[in-house]
């Protein structure tokens, strides 16, 4: 299992389809529903196709054949 890399935010939240496209997996947002109806997406563990799912700080999102991600929020 690769190394996870930590994705930083300075607010509280992201949504898990600006935090795609933030850590690089999709080139634009239009992109997002098309990504998460043709690949799995994991939230902490758990299957995940909701753009809108918000995303904190320690939150894992790992998609397989791409990468696994840690959100850090330095959002106080």
């Amino acid at each position: 299992m690769s190394e996870k890399q930590h994705i930083q935010i300075d607010t509280e939240f992201i949504t898990l389809g600006q935090f795609l496209k933030l850590a690089d997996v999709i080139q634009s947002g239009g992109m997002v529903k098309w990504f998460l109806s043709e690949h799995e997406v994991f939230v902490n563990g758990e299957s995940e196709n909701r753009r809108g799912k918000k995303l904190r700080h320690q939150d894992t999102v790992e998609v397989p054949g791409v990468g696994s991600f840690v959100v850090i929020s330095t959002h106080e």
